[in-house]
């Protein structure tokens, strides 16, 4: 099942005896895993009811021991399971999972780790369990996300911010919607790039996607001024994340190049970049020839082995951006 999917049944009050969450993504485990610990029982109610386990500190008959009492009180009992992957026999679960007490709801959260699925315990999950799998989102859907996520807070956010902050913050979804709340809070109802600035510290002039826009025109002035303001925040723009952001960027460009016949919506489909941005794909298409693209992937790799010492000897990791930069605009 989906995670609103999930939400939506324990709202109605559609209960499972077991449910097993797992994947790498710890965000949406975390947020059912909540939403069972504050909204099943009362608070007087869990005072009997409501157990929370550590895969690390104990084996399966702790589970089993809990899981097979009934509650005092209320309807039901609810055992969570904190960090299920450690524990050392989760195949001792097996009977219990069979036939698994009715007034006790089992959460095991079993986070990034993947029970193997030739397992019988597996089988058994999969026929008498609720089973959720949260997996790490591609970093080209976290832009959306983050607009899917501002949107369910009636808030207002462009792409090009939402950007910028998947860009800035990764895809860990936990270190995003913290960012988020925080702006959510200090906004009246959008989220600007000024907003972004002064309350997360990344520039709306000297960020990635400026640079982007200043290579496709070939603009040297403003590619060499975001650069400098670069090397001075390299904290926040280390040198191997930009050479990355360069590729990636011209990866793109090579393919805009070779699509022909297709919509904006089919090519920003196939560059996996909102339509937005598809404008400056196709400047950099137009500046930038097939050869003067070979070029530019070299240097790239290039200036990724001296990053890592190779072939350099004293050159500063700022003077090798600068020097990148440089190359890629006079190829």
């Amino acid at each position: 099942m989906k995670y609103l999917d999930i939400i939506s049944s324990l709202k109605d009050k559609k209960y499972e005896n077991v449910y097993f969450l797992t994947g790498d993504e710890s965000f949406y485990i975390d947020k059912i895993s909540d939403y069972i610990s504050k909204n099943i029982l009362n608070s007087e109610e869990k005072d009997f009811n409501f157990v929370t386990l550590y895969g690390k500190e104990i084996d399966s008959s702790v589970i089993i021991s809990e899981a097979k009492q009934y509650p005092f009180g209320a309807t039901h009992r609810v055992v969570l399971v904190k960090e299920a992957q450690h524990l050392s026999k989760i195949d001792d679960l097996e009977n219990y999972i069979k036939n698994p007490n009715p007034t006790t709801i089992l959460v095991l959260c079993f986070k990034n780790k993947k029970l193997d699925k030739r397992k019988s315990i597996f089988k058994l999950l999969k026929t008498n369990a609720l089973i959720f799998e949260s997996n790490k989102l591609y970093e080209n859907k976290i832009p959306a996300w983050i607009n899917d996520y501002c949107n369910a807070q009636n808030i207002k956010i462009d792409y090009k911010s939402c950007a910028i902050l998947a860009e800035y913050l990764g895809n860990d979804l936990a270190k995003i919607t913290n960012e988020l709340d925080k702006l959510i809070i200090n906004c009246s109802d959008e989220i600007t790039s000024s907003l972004i600035e002064s309350n997360i510290g990344i520039s709306k002039d000297y960020n990635v996607f400026e640079l982007q826009h200043a290579l496709s025109k070939k603009d040297l002035v403003k590619s060499n001024t975001i650069i400098k303001y670069f090397n001075l925040n390299n904290k926040a723009h280390p040198l191997i994340l930009t050479i990355n952001s360069i590729f990636s960027f011209f990866q793109k460009v090579l393919i805009y190049k070779q699509i022909s016949n297709k919509s904006r919506q089919e090519i920003a489909t196939l560059l996996q970049v909102n339509p937005y941005f598809l404008s400056q794909y196709e400047v950099a298409s137009s500046n930038y020839s097939a050869k003067q693209l070979h070029y530019i992937f070299s240097y790239i790799k290039d200036y990724e082995l001296r990053l890592k010492g190779i072939n350099n000897k004293n050159t500063s990791h700022q003077s090798l951006l600068i020097e990148l930069i440089f190359k890629i605009l006079h190829s």
